[in-house]
């Protein structure tokens, strides 16, 4: 694939940093109101020196949280070129004849992988799962969304394609969404079953470490180590074939068949 391709993109300047608080404004709201209460309780409020200082120890991170994790996802997802995608080519070792793109409900890279590859055949799946996926973000993300005409619904324990159908699986951003560890388990080897002896797949993720902590607070917790993405690879029978940063809170993790 050439280098060079470009992929027009749709998105906002802000798109990304807007969507992420669009879908966790619960967050922000008890963020800002924790950080008023406190900055007001510990600067005017009455009580022991020491409570109005907990007050201000409290309301701190609360706001350095707010303000760094909208911060953070404007680099993330409107500076880098991480949403634009066009890297993906250059990222995969051989262009795929034959794809599939898994998501949890919310897509934004499908139409751009099938104008990379526009003489391969892509397929689109949506594992997402009410019983597994239970967080009111996704419910907010899903609710979003556009319906696809080329989106099908797959069960992520037994996926619809038979063995060895695809060069490349893209999991953007989606993986995480499992959040029991045997769910992971029973994915992953799903997508092992379904890629080509030659082919990879492309895992992209936050991870929780402390760039994250750092930018997104508590909320990292709902990111995966990038030890258990190894994990998942081990058991599945996958070798990881690179690791790179782009950002410092966003990994990539190109995964291959284990001979």
């Amino acid at each position: 694939m050439n280098s060079k391709t470009v992929v027009p993109s749709k998105r906002g300047r802000f798109n990304g940093m807007m969507q992420i608080l669009r879908y966790n404004w619960p967050q922000y709201v008890v963020s800002v109101v924790i950080v008023v209460l406190g900055a007001v309780w510990g600067c005017v409020g009455q009580g022991p020196e020491w409570f109005r200082a907990v007050a201000l120890i409290v309301a701190l991170p609360a706001a350095w949280w707010c303000l760094a994790s909208l911060i953070a996802s404007f680099w993330i997802y409107d500076l880098s070129p991480l949403y634009r995608w066009t890297w993906i080519s250059n990222a995969l070792p051989a262009t795929p004849q034959y794809w599939l793109s898994l998501h949890a409900g919310l897509d934004e890279s499908s139409s751009t992988i099938r104008q990379l590859f526009p003489d391969g055949e892509g397929r689109v799946g949506d594992f997402y799962n009410a019983a597994e996926m239970s967080e009111p973000s996704i419910q907010r993300a899903r609710a979003e969304q556009k319906c696809n005409s080329t989106t099908e619904r797959v069960d992520y324990r037994k996926l619809p394609f038979p063995g060895e159908s695809f060069d490349a699986v893209f999991l953007l951003f989606a993986a995480h969404e499992l959040r029991r560890a045997e769910s992971r388990e029973a994915f992953i080897r799903e997508v092992r079953r379904v890629l080509s002896p030659s082919g990879t797949v492309l895992l992209v993720e936050h991870v929780r470490d402390l760039a994250n902590f750092a930018a997104f607070g508590p909320g990292f917790l709902h990111f995966m180590p990038a030890g258990e993405w190894r994990r998942l690879a081990e058991i599945a029978g996958l070798n990881v074939v690179r690791e790179e940063r782009m950002t410092p809170f966003v990994k990539i993790i190109l995964l291959a068949r284990r001979p």
